[in-house]
């Protein structure tokens, strides 16, 4: 009888084992963080000595799956908790969450710049390429992190401290290291309270179109416009797109704001020559959403809008998340007629690959380079390099941000065909685009167009 027992007590210990165990790669799981943050916080109780808790998630990581398999993301997931096993400080510990996302305990990191050489610590490691055999591969993280009991003083705190500041890092771009503090709490805030008043916007409709006018740079005709999300708020005043665009893709509303800017643009484009095209940018969230070409082709059907008349502008950023779906969402909106744009074109750190990799009908050269063409010699001889590889491409180009007449005669020397800046339009409203288009199709008149 005793041994029969004693063999149910192992199983149980066995089981309560595996309960605080992440089953892929042996590391603890949340609940052994919890624990081990719950017993060195009361051990702290007295004199609430600081420790430091972080959350490291890898960045692009579903592609992962999606293009080399289950089995690769699972190799690499293996691969990371090795990595930061073997590389923790003097008492610290790590689990993994779920998903690409891992949690550390630090007890003897006590203050924000010691967390942030921690962060770049993993950063580095993390960094490296990943071995899946029969090819190679790289990825980045960012991180999050919190200090007891400034952050919080419970686990669930901590945990939402760390969250916080790992959202933080994540909305500024790859590679992003985070401590949290009351500033990034009061950003957060103020990032939630935008979220709120913009999902009221659009269901009132209250977000507006304003249309910038691309011309032909030889006689300054309106060629097109591009569509620009505007927004003011009673109580936030004017929002920047910059701003409310991006929180929209991080909080998983840019379908519905997608939707109305594009039913207003395509309507208000409904009443201009047949000739004229609209352009419309489409975001990094919407190149990974397989049904977004559907959307959009719904929207302008919808409207009575000829897709043959729609460009859509996209960046090389944008694609590079995942550029598989990215490619068939082109090739659907390509298919129907629409033209395909690339945006910012001589910033990206794969242009030239993209332009091989991709179709596009037009690539617009950045604003970058346009501004400092009359001065710049190397912003010259760039232009120029791009004008001569389009033209062998048979690809259109589009130079941003003219604002001054010098730039445009550079422009117009280098045989650039089209361009848009405030030195040929501000954007504007409907109203202000149809009489644009109405008086002349868009010779320059400087006291109304500046205006």
């Amino acid at each position: 009888m005793s041994s029969g027992a004693d063999y149910h007590d192992c199983e149980e210990n066995d089981l309560a084992t595996l309960a605080f165990v992440d089953p892929l790669t042996g590391l603890g799981n949340q609940r052994r963080l919890r624990d081990r943050i719950v017993n060195l916080a009361a051990e702290r109780a007295d004199d609430p000595a600081p420790f430091t808790m972080g959350i490291a998630n890898l960045d692009s990581f579903k592609p992962i799956n999606d293009v080399f398999g289950q089995s690769a993301g699972n190799a690499i997931l293996c691969q990371v908790a090795h990595r930061l096993r073997a590389c923790l400080p003097d008492g610290a510990s790590v689990v993994r969450l779920e998903g690409d996302e891992f949690a550390f305990l630090l007890p003897l990191v006590f203050e924000k710049k010691g967390a942030e050489r921690i962060g770049r610590m993993f950063k580095e490691v993390l960094s490296a390429p990943y071995d899946l055999g029969d090819r190679n591969v790289r990825l980045s993280a960012s991180f999050g992190f919190a200090v007891y009991p400034f952050a919080g003083e419970t686990f669930a705190e901590l945990m939402k401290s760390a969250d916080t500041a790992l959202y933080r890092s994540k909305r500024r771009g790859r590679g992003g290291i985070t401590v949290y503090s009351e500033e990034i709490a009061n950003e957060m805030k103020r990032a939630t309270q935008i979220e709120q008043a913009l999902r009221r916007a659009i269901i009132a409709d209250d977000v507006e179109v304003h249309f910038q006018p691309i011309v032909d740079l030889s006689n300054e005709r309106v060629l097109g416009f591009e569509a620009l999300a505007r927004w003011y708020d009673n109580e936030l005043g004017t929002v920047p797109p910059a701003v409310f665009i991006p929180l929209a893709e991080e909080r998983a509303f840019i379908e519905p704001l997608t939707e109305l800017l594009l039913r207003k643009a395509a309507r208000a484009a409904l009443t201009w020559p047949k000739d004229i095209f609209l352009s419309f940018n489409l975001s990094s969230a919407q190149l990974m959403d397989p049904s977004t070409a559907f959307g959009i082709l719904a929207i302008v059907d919808r409207v009575g809008f000829d897709p043959r008349r729609l460009e859509l502008e996209i960046t090389e950023t944008a694609m590079m998340s995942d550029p598989e779906t990215a490619r068939g969402i082109l090739e659907e909106l390509r298919a129907a007629g629409a033209r395909i744009s690339l945006d910012d074109f001589g910033t990206g750190q794969s242009s030239l690959g993209r332009l091989r990799d991709f179709d596009f009908d037009k690539v617009k050269i950045d604003r970058a380079f346009v501004s400092e063409i009359a001065w710049n010699r190397p912003s010259e001889h760039i232009i120029r390099a791009i004008l001569t590889m389009c033209e062998g491409l048979d690809l259109g180009v589009v130079a941003e941000g003219i604002e001054e007449a010098d730039q445009s005669g550079k422009l117009v020397k280098l045989g650039c065909a089209q361009g848009q800046g405030y030195y040929y339009g501000r954007p504007m409203s409907a109203e202000q685009a149809y009489k644009l288009v109405c008086s002349g199709r868009g010779k320059r008149e400087p006291d109304t167009l500046d205006a």
